[in-house]
Order: structure tokens, then C-alpha cells, then sequence
């Protein structure tokens, strides 16, 4: 793929530090979104019906991560409510820090606040897991 789309590669590989951020954010992309999931999964421990709630998560994911297009082409307003949500840093920002359109001098930050959603997914998790469990309460045989 990186073959075929050499033309968007110009400047070339990125920097080093740069790499290290990009893989750091892709790892922590990957994990919010299981947890994010995975959260969203265990409300099935208080309702039956789950799918529903997962089919909303998909279709505000798919416009708000990047995936359907560059969030930069959302109007000003619009983009400073996106970006205080998590899914930008599902598909877009992984991608930005690679191409080049995250200042090497913004990526800390943004890499903490990545982090903090990934701790606030992974807490929130724990959470409803705990609760789950003991609500939970299994018949048949």
C-alpha cells in the first residue's frame, strides 16, 4: 500500500520521535476503541437488547474518528466539539501524526490526552464489569 501511494510520501519517512508517537497513538487507538466496546458491551449485564447501542456507537464512530473524511474539513464550531469527544483519536489522529499535520510540539499533549481517555474507558470497564458481575445471575440448565 505504502507503494502505491508513494506520491502522498514526498517529504518522506517521518522523524523518528514521530514514528514513536504515531505508534504509541495507533496502540492507544486500538485500545479505546475495545474498551469503548467493551463498556457499551457490558451494559447487556442491566439489558437484553445491546446490538442497538453498538449500531449508534458504529455510526457516530465512522463520522467522528476520520473515517469518512478529514475531521480539519468540519466547520470551526463543529471541530472543537468533535475534538473534545475520543474518536478522533481512533482513526484520524494516528493518521495526521504520520502525514505530518500534528506539530511535533502539540503531540505531547495530545498523546496525555489520548492516554486520559484510554484510563477513563479502561476505568469505566472495570467498572460496569464489577457491577455486572454481581447483578448478574445465571438460570437454565
Amino acid at each position: 500500500m505504502f507503494f502505491l501511494c508513494r506520491d502522498y510520501f514526498t517529504s518522506g519517512w517521518p522523524s523518528w520521535p514521530v514514528l514513536a508517537a504515531f505508534a504509541g497513538s495507533l496502540i492507544m487507538g486500538f485500545m479505546i476503541g475495545f474498551f469503548l466496546e467493551a463498556a457499551i458491551g457490558m451494559i447487556g449485564f442491566w439489558f437484553l437488547e445491546v446490538s442497538s447501542l453498538l449500531f449508534v456507537y458504529m455510526l457516530f464512530s465512522f463520522f467522528l474518528s476520520g473515517h469518512m473524511f478529514p475531521l480539519t474539513m468540519l466547520p470551526d464550531n463543529v471541530a472543537t466539539f468533535v475534538n473534545l469527544l475520543p474518536f478522533k483519536y481512533l482513526a484520524y489522529f494516528p493518521a495526521a501524526i504520520f502525514l505530518g499535520k500534528i506539530p511535533e510540539e502539540d503531540l505531547p499533549l495530545e498523546l496525555a490526552i489520548e492516554a486520559c481517555w484510554l484510563t477513563f474507558f479502561i476505568v469505566v470497564c472495570r467498572i460496569a464489569y464489577a457491577r455486572g458481575v454481581r447483578r448478574y445471575s445465571g438460570f437454565g440448565g
